[in-house]
Formats: C-alpha cells, structure tokens, sequence
C-alpha cells in the first residue's frame, strides 16, 4: 500500500508540473461572466491522459477563469486512479469524470442503470454523501467503450456488431485482439464482455497496448478488433467501424466536471457557470473537439478556447 500511494504521488507531482504552464494569457469574459463571479476562489484544475479529458480540463480551465476564478492547471495527471485520488486528498478541486466509471469503478456496483439520468443521480447522491464530491449537470455525450474494425475488413467480413465479433473468434478465424490496461483488469471490461457475449480471446490472441496505439494498429490491421472510445476523433479519421453493443453490455459513460464540497460550497455559482458547457457538449461536438486534437494534432488548450470563444462563452 505505501509503494502504491509513493507512486500515485510521484505521478501526480510528475504529471502537475507539466500542467502549471498556462501556455497564454487568461480567458476574458463571455457569456458565462451572466452566471456567476467566481472572484477570490482557488481552483486547482485536474484532468486524466487522453485526448479528451485534456480538452475537458482545458475548456474548465478558460470557463474558470473568465469568471475572475484563480485558477491552476494541473490537466494531464494519469490515469483514473491518479485522477481520483488527487481529487479525494484534495490536490485538486475539480475534475470532470464520468458516471459509468463512478458506479462501476469507484463503487464497484454490478446492475445495470439502462437510464442515464437515473444512473447519474445515483452516483451523485453517492459520491456527495460519501465522499463530499459534488457532480454538477451531466454532458449528453456518451464516451463508453466499444471495439472498432478496419473499415474493409469490416465490409469483408460483415462485421457489425459485438456478436459478429463474438462470432468471429469463436470460429477460429485469424486475427487480434487489443485492449488497453484497464480495461483488461476491469470488472466492466473484458471479462464481463467475454461472459455477455459467450466467447473467450486465446491468451496468444490477446494484446495489452496503450489506448493511444490501438487506433492506429487496428487501421493498418495489426489488431483485427480495437478496444476505441466512442467520441475518439480518431474514429472517423482512420475510417474506423465501431461495432454495435447489441446487448448493450457497457455501461453508459455521461461526463460531468466533480468538484469538492469544501469548494464548491464557497461559491455555488459553479453550477451556474458549468451548466452551459455541459449543455453543450453534445456527441457531435465531442467526437470534433477530440479530432481536432487526435487526428490533426492541434492544442487541446487552444481547441478548448477557440470553441468556447466561437460559443460566445468566453470573449
């Protein structure tokens, strides 16, 4: 246990000097300068180490700021378990998270919640009563898992969904495997799929990569099904197909910026002032602010700004 907490530690403090680089000077006021002052209140910004979680924590960082917040980068911590745990101890104050990995994750729960807003409100009450974290509105966007074919290969094996996928191997075909680390070791991952969907991936069939390198190796063929996110930009980018959850196994996946309560009680305005990112951020604008970032390696700061700016949200 303390070799685990030194390392989350030394990944934090790591993965936080690279983020407290501004990169610019800060946002102006916009629209949501209507909402609230969120003047005198510290917000120590957090965020995970992919494409979009980058975007989100950039885009709250510029929100945060326009409204006369004092703010500090800390974007890019690691992973979920870097992410959470420095908003527990309180290293950070805010973060953005989603509500599949709250209530499947955080509180180990096994039902599945078909609804999303029930499913939020569950794991918001939850969090608020045991942990003092407070979820403010929900994004509509749903960045669940799925597994994803080369657009050919698809057409020539007439995949389509995970029961064609199922199919497949079960059938002795040729072909890969791949999946990131946490979704391999995961109760919601690839064990419970491989029970759902009636299969199992031969041990020399399988591949345990970084989410960055499946998208790329599943286009070229190197791995015949690709563990991808939904709203991955890379998905249109590389002529990806996303194959259909027809038993809709994964659990929905709604992102919502969490804040502590010690913080957000000094300031309610919050909710306010969030509110209208959220409703914003549909499946669309997602799956284009992460490509920008993914495909045509733009800043995910300067995406997050451009966007917000072209909403009227910041001036």
């Amino acid at each position: 246990m303390a070799l685990t907490a030194m390392a989350a530690v030394a990944a934090l403090t790591l993965a936080g000097c690279g983020g407290l680089d501004s990169g610019g000077p800060s946002a102006s006021g916009g629209s949501l300068a209507d909402a609230g002052n969120l003047e005198g209140v510290d917000y120590v910004v957090g965020g995970k180490n992919f494409d979009e979680q980058l975007v989100l924590c950039q885009v709250t960082v510029a929100a945060l700021e326009s409204v006369g917040g004092n703010v500090t980068d800390r974007c890019n911590l690691g992973g979920t378990d870097v992410a959470r745990q420095a908003l527990l101890s309180g290293d950070i104050n805010i973060y953005w998270d989603y509500t599949g990995t709250a209530w499947a994750s955080f509180f180990k729960e096994t039902e599945r919640i078909p609804d999303d807003n029930e499913l939020y409100r569950l794991v918001a009450e939850r969090d608020l009563q045991e942990n003092q974290l407070v979820w403010l509105n929900k994004a509509d966007f749903n960045n669940t898992y799925a597994f994803a074919v080369n657009g050919d290969k698809a057409q020539q094996e007439n995949l389509n969904s995970l029961s064609d996928m199922a199919a497949y191997i079960n059938a002795g075909k040729p072909g890969t495997v791949c999946v990131e680390t946490e979704y391999n070791s995961r109760d919601d991952g690839l064990r419970g799929l491989q029970e759902t969907y009636g299969f199992e991936v031969p041990a020399d069939r399988l591949q345990v990569l970084a989410t960055g390198v499946i998208y790329q190796a599943t286009q070229e063929g190197r791995c015949t099904f690709g563990l991808v996110f939904t709203t991955d930009g890379r998905i249109p980018g590389l002529g990806l197909k996303v194959l259909d959850d027809d038993k809709r196994y994964h659990v929905t996946y709604n992102a919502a910026p969490i804040v502590r309560q010690e913080t957000y009680d000094q300031n309610p305005a919050i909710r306010e002032v969030m509110a209208p990112i959220s409703a914003a951020l549909d499946y669309e604008t997602m799956l284009d602010l992460n490509g920008k970032v993914s495909s045509e390696g733009q800043d995910a700061r300067q995406v997050a700004r451009d966007w917000l700016t072209e909403k009227g949200f910041i001036g």
